[in-house]
């Protein structure tokens, strides 16, 4: 799977995109045949506790799948878009096995 990181409107540190190809990186345990992840963090302007904003889009092989959360931290707003996805690439195997 190739995972691309943008930042924007910051530089994302070496230690913060890890944690990105990390977490985007375990969803293959949940289905196998992810071709490209795709992940845009971006600071919200202006200043306020919750203005990191993860999105995450998953191009596979029959479509895309995609979750965007905002949270105080951009490992917060990551894991929360790694939950939400694992829970589509479950349900998205269930119904192409159920075919």
């Amino acid at each position: 799977m190739d995972i691309r990181v943008q930042s924007i409107h910051f530089d994302a540190s070496e230690q913060l995109e890890a944690f990105v190809q990390k977490k985007v990186s375990k969803l293959e345990q949940y289905f196998d045949e992810i071709l490209l992840a795709e992940v845009i963090l971006k600071v919200i302007k202006p200043e306020t506790a919750q203005n990191k904003n993860a999105s995450v889009k998953l191009k596979i092989k029959n479509g895309d799948l995609f979750a965007e959360k905002t949270g105080d931290t951009f490992e917060e707003a990551i894991d929360e878009c790694a939950e939400a996805l694992a829970k589509q690439l479950v349900k998205f195997k269930e119904k192409a096995r159920a075919k």
